[in-house]
């Protein structure tokens, strides 16, 4: 990286915002997933309800983004492919089609809340390959 593509900020949770524009990303995120017909198959993996979907994506991207630790804090190690195999409690296969649902729908939640485009673009990127790798 060179200097001048270094971001004005610390880290990306700095970048996007803190908390509660973290806050505002997981609840579009959640949001457009319960009313846009283009996420159904990604909405019905996650049975009836979203709130602890949505608290524990907003503990975990706190953290993953260089904020607060509040998922391991609670949790421990995120050990993301485990928690998301179909044998887990919650879990369910995610294949390509889940994968790319889930970066639309997150993509679409960064563009409508705001998130500077720079961020966007590597945020996209790190959300890919983290998405790809769960993928069974």
């Amino acid at each position: 990286m060179q200097v001048q593509d270094k971001p004005p900020v610390e880290s990306p949770f700095d970048w996007i915002g803190g908390e509660p524009a973290v806050q505002a990303l997981v609840t579009r995120f959640y949001d457009l997933m319960d009313l846009e017909p283009a996420y159904a198959r990604l909405r019905a993996v996650h049975g009836s309800t979203l709130d602890n979907a949505r608290e524990r994506l907003f503990w975990f991207l706190c953290g993953w983004l260089g904020g607060p630790q509040h998922y391991t804090d609670r949790f421990g190690h995120p050990m993301l492919r485990a928690r998301h195999m179909p044998q887990s409690i919650g879990g369910h296969a995610i294949g390509i089609a889940e994968r790319d649902q889930w970066l639309a729908c997150m993509d679409q939640a960064m563009g409508e809340t705001g998130v500077d485009e720079a961020l966007r673009a590597r945020l996209r990127d790190s959300f890919f390959k983290t998405a790809d790798w769960m993928r069974q």
